[in-house]
């Protein structure tokens, strides 16, 4: 039986996890949830790790192709109620542990992504489409809705109309449409979407990792909050990047005109 997650190295600091089911389109079931749960812990007790990609594995027919569509609609058929609901329970987890990895996470979104797969790329910090990507919170034509974070980070990415435009009619949008609102970052061939994710990975790993974690930590408490609070937040996340050897590095660095070489120290 195959793993249906797979890791890779992708240069220094840098993970892939290929989300591994193709013949079901990556859809979640309880095995590719534990998997993938067991790989985002690990991550954040990895001292090398830098930036995490997340992306769904190629089909062999390419009309096929899928970051995830979701939901195993065949296991869920089979659920009672409660292991309906511990499901999602542990969907959600699994995509707040995600959202908050100490590291930056990119979503490398491939072919189809509906429902779950969507809501897994908006856990992340940053998504990267393939041009042939179709995605939508597709729940409500199911007579549920996303349960996985989407009616929350939905509207915190792209709007509060717009996201209940999306959700309440189910819609399915392409990647030019996403990208238009700002749904993702950007969008590339599909046979360049791997490396364009490593690129944006490499671009962040050289820079502090200590900064980098604070800065995702100060972005993501203090988006929600009022000024009154957030801007405290990043007055201690800065606090913590003073005394570290990287800033030190970095001003040496400066001075004598070279790369810094972080520690994330």
């Amino acid at each position: 039986m195959a793993d249906v997650l797979l890791r890779e190295q992708k240069g220094e600091g840098i993970t892939l996890l290929t989300l591994n089911r193709p013949e079901a389109m990556n859809c979640f079931n309880f095995d590719l949830l534990g998997a993938l749960g067991d790989a985002v812990r690990e991550a954040n007790f990895d001292p090398g790790l830098r930036c995490l990609i997340i992306t769904g594995a190629p089909a062999d027919n390419p009309k096929k192709a899928s970051f995830s569509t979701g939901a195993d609609l065949i296991e869920r058929r089979t659920m009672p109620p409660d292991q309906v609901r511990r499901f999602i329970f542990t969907i959600r987890n699994l995509f707040t542990s995600v959202e908050q990895l100490r590291v930056p996470v990119i979503a490398a979104v491939n072919g189809f992504a509906f429902g779950g797969g969507t809501e897994l790329a908006l856990a992340c910090d940053l998504r990267i489409a393939a041009s042939n990507v179709v995605m939508g919170l597709t729940e409500t034509s199911l007579a549920i809705i996303p349960g996985a974070g989407g009616t929350q980070r939905l509207p915190r990415i792209v709007g509060l109309a717009k996201a209940k435009e999306l959700i309440y009619t189910a819609r399915r949008i392409n990647a030019q449409t996403a990208l238009d609102i700002g749904l993702v970052n950007r969008v590339v061939e599909p046979e360049k979407l791997i490396e364009a994710a490593c690129e944006l990975a490499r671009e962040i790993a050289a820079n502090g990792p200590v900064a980098v974690a604070q800065a995702k930590f100060a972005i993501n408490c203090g988006m929600d909050a009022p000024l009154s609070v957030a801007l405290p937040l990043e007055s201690k996340a800065y606090e913590i990047t003073i005394p570290t050897k990287d800033r030190l590095e970095a001003l040496a660095a400066f001075a004598e005109k070279r790369k810094p070489n972080f520690k994330g120290e």
